[in-house]
């Protein structure tokens, strides 16, 4: 009714009244009834205007399409259809019903509370999912569902039939129209209903089509003699993979030696997954749809079948592998001389783990021994990447020392929560993958030849400008907008180390930047400093990887390609990478918020991180997870922001700061809302 109510309105200038749209529409009369609840709607939307009874279309000077995706705390965020605008914060209240994944429109104003476009969804165009997820609650009789990520507490009731009645607690998955029951995913609290409930959530893929499977199984790793000699043999190269220690994907393997002028020749080897999965296969079509492989703390969800992803396509140790190699000739300023592109064959000699060479790189006699061959050649890597990681912080990138959550478990449990922080062989792979997807986007740059790059743009300066002021709190200056470099901020984060309140720094620099994402037009990386660059050295478990690989070996064989969609696929392919990450983090939350269950009433370190209408939000240190501290808990005063930065009690003339450090009590938790409550300690 909605769309033929904007329809009509837009072909009568003049406006309309309730009994003309009513006439115009043949409505009975308990439609009439619906319509005006439609109208009233709309007009609180600010879709429409009433003037002497008469309604009109207001102008969509500030209305924007794009795909919302959702926070389990009700808000979220419309990604633009339009690639050169940023993102839209929808506050809960505003969400409009939209869940993950729906089309929508809405009406945006400039800036929101953060300075950052704001807006109300006013139209769900398309919904990308008909079903609704939350939690069961049964009173008298009757099943009720509150939606997960709902921004109201109003629980809705279930239609069902059969022997298999819902439950308190339990997670439940109903039409999204009718609220009919669909599945009942199991208890709240059971291992592996969270894992359901995210994939849910994020509309991700959990199993492949019996088609692809079936392609799977057909496939061979065996090379004809004719395949082989079209590629350049580097099995007696000594060549190694360095990935965690439970990784069984193995994308990228190196190499190294000097040449005979004393620069490194780095040989970066990745697997030639395009070999195997051909264009308009199942296969790729499977890849298309995941876009990207999701890693769960338990849990995989690949995007290639396991018997490519592990075994066929992998760089298993002392296996002859297919591989596209990069050979870049480097010297000692860190510049590429040279850069060769190749289909290859590689024999990797040893699967290293970050751990391992990590050891070795601290003199671990032990570790040494074991790979006594391989040390030379590490350390000719670590002294590469050193050489690599200078010349790139000294061009403006932009180097985040941020740590990451790490979920420990002992028999099956969550044990501990602990920050994983990358070390020197980490590093290594960093530098060495960043290097070679750089000289593939310069190549295929030079050619102009149209691929897929992975771009960053640049901060908008009103983003910048709200940093600058914050900044100012602290003593740190930046300068105007127009003026800042990638160099700028990096001195911003150089000044921060040591201060108490560098993680806060980070964060907001991190806040001020747009999002990466793949486009088909290079408009360069600023996170990275780079003016190309791309994603190349991932194609097991990244799709734009794999279509790069394709052009490449196109170019290299032909001289000249041409791949229809890139746009189409960048765009497809960056919101499938964003819902792949927020999965990621949503459900390693969820099970650090579950886990903070058991410490009810005890003391934590935090960080002041944002003032709400609500009330003060403090990060807990070590368990990256943030809780409320309500403005009725700070102890009967009346406070009132002072500035953005500062909360002040107008009778007590007691203060708090963004990023101040404090101490709290956790007084309780909801970790399917992901929330808790917080106060400060006496």
């Amino acid at each position: 009714m909605i769309q033929k109510v904007l329809s009509l309105l837009s072909r009568h200038k003049e406006g309309l009244s309730l009994a003309r749209i009513a006439r115009e529409l043949h409505l009975s009369p308990e439609e009439k009834t619906l319509l005006r609840k439609r109208i009233k709607r709309l007009e609180n939307q600010g879709v429409i205007l009433k003037l002497r009874k008469r309604y009109f279309l207001l102008p969509r000077t500030n209305i924007v399409q794009g795909t919302f995706t959702a926070s389990p705390r009700g808000f979220g965020f419309v990604i633009p259809d339009e690639e050169h605008l940023e993102d839209i914060f929808v506050p809960a209240r505003f969400s409009g019903g939209a869940c993950q994944g729906d089309f929508v429109e809405v009406r945006v104003r400039d800036k929101g509370k953060r300075g950052r476009p704001e807006g109300r969804i006013i139209r769900i165009l398309r919904t990308e999912k008909q079903s609704l997820l939350g939690l069961c609650h049964v009173r008298s009789g009757q099943a009720f569902i509150l939606p997960f990520g709902s921004p109201s507490a109003q629980e809705l009731p279930i239609k069902w039939s059969g022997a298999h009645a819902p439950k308190s607690g339990d997670v439940v998955k109903v039409d999204r129209n009718t609220l009919t029951l669909e599945e009942i995913l199991g208890p709240l609290e059971s291992p592996g209903v969270d894992i359901k409930v995210v994939i849910e959530r994020y509309n991700l893929e959990a199993r492949f089509s019996e088609e692809a499977l079936e392609e799977a199984e057909t496939i061979s790793p065996a090379l004809s003699s004719e395949q082989r000699n079209n590629r350049t043999d580097h099995t007696d190269w000594p060549t190694i993979t360095i990935d965690g220690e439970d990784a069984q994907d193995f994308d990228d393997a190196v190499s190294i030696k000097f040449t005979p002028e004393g620069h490194y020749l780095l040989g970066v080897h990745i697997a030639d997954v395009s070999h195997y999965v051909l264009p308009g296969t199942a296969l790729d079509r499977e890849a298309y749809r995941r876009g990207t492989s999701v890693y769960f703390p338990d849990w995989t969800l690949p995007m290639l079948p396991e018997k490519l992803s592990n075994f066929v396509c992998s760089l298993r140790p002392r296996e002859e592998k297919a591989t596209i190699s990069v050979v870049m000739e480097i010297n000692n300023k860190g510049e590429v001389l040279h850069a060769d592109f190749h289909p290859s064959l590689i024999r990797t000699v040893e699967r290293m783990t970050y751990g391992s060479v990590f050891r070795i790189l601290k003199g671990d006699e032990i570790e040494k021994k074991k790979y006594a061959s391989l040390v030379p050649e590490l350390l000719k890597m670590k002294d590469l990447t050193q050489v690599l990681r200078k010349k790139r912080i000294r061009e403006g990138s932009l180097d985040f020392d941020l740590t990451e959550p790490e979920l420990v478990y002992k028999e099956g449990n969550l044990y501990s929560v602990v920050p994983f922080e990358s070390n020197e062989a980490h590093h290594i792979i960093e530098e060495f993958m960043v290097a070679a997807n750089e000289s593939v986007a310069v190549f295929l740059s030079s050619k102009g030849i149209p691929s897929i790059y992975r771009v960053h743009p640049q901060p908008s300066p009103e983003d910048l400008d709200g940093l600058r002021k914050l900044l100012e709190h602290f003593n740190i200056y930046l300068p105007k907008p127009q003026k800042v470099t990638p160099k700028n901020l990096q001195g911003i984060l150089a000044e921060s180390r040591n201060r108490p309140e560098e993680k806060f720094i980070i964060l907001q620099v991190l806040k001020s930047l747009r999002l990466a994402a793949y486009s088909e037009e290079n408009i360069g990386h600023y996170g990275l400093a780079k003016k190309e660059y791309t994603h190349f050295t991932s194609p097991i478990r990244r799709y734009p990887d794999l279509v790069v690989h394709r052009i490449l070996k196109h170019v290299l064989d032909r001289g000249k390609v041409e791949i229809e969609g890139l746009s189409s696929i960048s765009k497809f392919c960056s919101q499938k990478e964003r819902s792949a990450e927020e999965a990621e983090k949503d459900l390693i939350e969820w099970r650090i918020y579950r886990f903070l269950r058991g410490k009810l009433g005890e003391e934590f370190e935090g960080l002041i991180v944002d003032i709400t209408r609500a009330g003060l939000i403090v990060e807990l240190d070590g368990y990256f997870v943030d809780g409320l501290v309500p403005y009725g808990d700070l102890g009967g005063d009346y406070f009132y922001k002072k500035s953005e930065k500062v909360l002040i009690g107008r009778r007590s003339g007691r203060t708090f700061e963004l990023g101040s450090r404090v101490k709290v009590i956790l007084v309780s938790v909801d970790p399917a809302l992901r929330r808790m409550n917080l106060i400060f300690v006496p």
